[in-house]
């Protein structure tokens, strides 16, 4: 894979062309961004990434990198420009939207990574001969078209999802207590005990499956080397692994949090239901605002994590992790390292231009599926 830059006009703003490289069932497909350059001084980033089957994507200022452990023992990478539209931007700027903004916008970015590495997998599993047969109708998949595709299902996927694990819980707690008592704030705060429940159980019954244990195993990985840089420690897989594979920033630690603020919202007397569509109804309607005010909150427990009367909020979060990560092993930290550096890498060439992306993003400050 490669990624390369080129001049493609000059003006009084730099303009670049980023052209990708994307190797997939052994064909080479590009695809190119046109962005733009402004001459400013370089903003501090706060990093993100999420795991992926058999690797480690890392979101920079300026792309985003997945690296992946192939069959063979190489590690191959999928590197995409990071491209926001300008109202984009003004959106995550506002609190409450920006977080709806954050997660939508990872949920498909984080889809194409996915993707490319359940693909690279798949590729591993074939034989040559059935590879081969495979190139023709591989041709044009990584197009424009698809990867816009692969980002609308990973959207609608994240939508599905929690809807499911909204309504799920309100139905299972109106069948078994609807009679047993009158008190709607009892009746919200034992849906959110079903619900984390329900979370938990899940959680813990595909973390037996071997290929989910290697994902949180990556997703440790991947906490490791976030943790590890940030303490100004060289990435090595010695370093590394000497850190905890917790972190505050975590996507885990969003999920957690939108089950304790929807207790909260939900419970509020203003929030009345005469039935059970009614409830279903109102569920759908604040859904939004329990995601938004979870980011706001989960930005909080970040920024006092170091302050120690205030870092028991984000407590809970943690201790899903125990759950959502596993510890790795030197083999897949190296994925993670290599990841990160190569990140760290098409960053540093970007910035050598002196300028700044027009289309950054605010801040990585989730770690989607991140965690």
């Amino acid at each position: 894979m490669q990624f390369s830059m080129y001049n493609s006009k000059k003006t009084n703003q730099l303009e670049f062309d980023l052209k990708v490289r994307y190797n997939g069932n052994n064909q080479t497909n590009y695809y190119t961004r046109k962005v733009k350059f402004l001459p400013e001084q370089s903003k501090p980033n706060i990093y993100g990434g999420q795991a992926v089957i058999e690797g480690v994507m890392f979101g920079g200022k300026y792309v985003n990198v997945t690296a992946v452990r192939r069959k063979n023992g190489e590690i191959t990478f999928l590197e995409v420009p990071k491209q926001d539209k300008a109202w984009v931007k003004r959106l995550r700027k506002i609190p409450l939207i920006r977080g709806i903004v954050s997660i939508v916008d990872s949920s498909a970015k984080g889809s194409k990574h996915l993707n490319y590495a359940a693909e690279a997998m798949a590729d591993d599993e074939m034989e040559p001969e059935e590879r081969a047969k495979q190139q023709d109708k591989e041709e044009s998949k990584w197009s424009l078209t698809m990867i816009l595709g692969v980002a609308v299902v990973g959207v609608l996927s994240f939508i599905v999802g929690k809807l499911i694990f909204t309504l799920v819980p309100a139905l299972l707690e109106q069948y078994l207590f609807q009679h047993a008592f009158s008190n709607q704030t009892l009746h919200s705060l034992v849906e959110g005990v079903i619900k984390i429940v329900l979370l938990l159980s899940y959680l813990w019954i595909i973390s037996q499956t071997p290929i989910i244990k290697r994902l949180f195993q990556y997703h440790g990985a991947e906490h490791k080397v976030i943790t590890a840089y940030e303490a100004g420690e060289e990435l090595t897989p010695k370093n590394v692994q000497k850190y905890s594979r917790l972190h505050y920033r975590c996507g885990s630690s969003f999920i957690i949090l939108t089950v304790i603020v929807g207790i909260i919202l939900y419970s509020l007397p203003i929030f009345h239901w005469e039935n059970v569509w009614e409830r279903m109804y109102i569920r759908i309607l604040l859904l939004p605002i329990v995601i938004g005010l979870s980011f706001e909150l989960l930005r909080i427990t970040n920024a006092v994590r170091e302050i120690p009367v205030l870092r028991f909020l984000g407590y809970p979060g943690l201790w899903l992790q125990l759950l959502t990560t596993k510890e790795p092993n030197d083999e897949q930290v190296e994925v993670s390292i290599a990841s990160f550096n190569r990140m760290l890498e098409l960053d540093a060439s970007l910035e050598e231009s002196n300028g700044l992306l027009l289309s950054e993003a605010s801040h990585s400050s989730l770690d989607p599926v991140k965690g």
